[in-house]
């Protein structure tokens, strides 16, 4: 579960925003009797989104009577700077009036005047933990985006090396699906295993005869287990009692719900003439 301690609340970032300088002395004295050691003051409206975008401020206490520019616009254009996708807003107001519209405009909570200190204090600590909280989540949120696009990085450079292994090092290359049919192989694969491109026994040929059942049945066992293998040894006797072998490599494949989907595998012949 995702908390926040109290020393993180009270090392929160806070700026204070009235044109009446009591109430900032108020105020400014209430946080810093309450413990916060990080608060910003400013009687100038003017200043709040420069203020803003140099802090990154985690609570904007904000008075909504002021002149020349006052507490709504004040939102508005810290909403269309799209500084914060979370707007840390607790608007000061003696109008109960203006209470809904300060929430539509984007605050997330509102303190009355004349102040209830006790109140204040509750409100601001409330905010600030509701605050703190939301940025762990954004960032957990951002770390987790990186973890996936990282690890998909890796599974796209693990593709690409085994396809380079592939062709480099192997006679050919197969996959079978979860019900172990061939899905797709190198011509080679499927004339040595007697298939066709249909996944059906070649004409004239049986897929099953002459390979070592004993082999086998260790392979499907492995393979059954969803366990990789590295050069494994199977070996057939042909028609014409010419005897094959082939070392062949597989891993199991699952999809993004870790869904098992199958095999694929290279595979070298190793013919003792």
């Amino acid at each position: 579960m995702m908390t926040v301690n109290h020393t993180d609340i009270l090392h929160a970032r806070i700026l204070i925003v009235d044109d009446q300088e009591s109430n900032v002395y108020l105020l400014e004295q209430l946080l810093e009797d309450a413990g916060y050691n990080h608060v910003t003051t400013t009687m100038n409206p003017q200043q709040v989104c420069e203020l803003h975008q140099q802090h990154h401020y985690d609570l904007i206490l904000l008075d909504l009577q002021m002149p020349i520019m006052d507490g709504f616009q004040v939102m508005e254009k810290l909403a269309i700077n799209g500084m914060d996708s979370y707007l840390p807003v607790i608007v000061l107001t003696a109008q109960p009036a203006h209470k809904l519209r300060a929430l539509q405009a984007g605050a997330k909570d509102f303190i009355s005047k004349p102040f209830d200190l006790i109140e204040v204090k509750t409100r601001i600590y409330n905010m600030l933990e509701v605050r703190l909280l939301y940025k762990k989540l954004e960032s957990y949120n951002q770390i987790l985006e990186q973890t996936v696009l990282e690890r998909t990085a890796e599974l796209r450079e693990s593709e690409a090396r085994f396809r380079r292994l592939t062709e480099l090092a192997a006679d050919w290359y197969w996959e079978q699906d979860e019900q172990g049919r061939f899905t797709k192989g190198s011509v080679q694969a499927q004339q040595m295993l007697g298939i066709q491109g249909d996944n059906t026994p070649a004409e004239g040929s049986d897929g099953q005869a002459g390979w070592n059942e004993a082999e086998r049945e260790v392979l499907r066992a492995t393979i059954a287990a969803r366990q990789p293998f590295l050069d494994y040894i199977v070996s057939r006797v042909n028609a014409d009692n010419s005897q094959q072998k082939f070392r062949i490599s597989g891993e199991p494949m699952f999809n993004q719900s870790s869904r098992f989907i199958g095999y694929r595998g290279i595979g070298v012949e190793c013919t003792d003439n």
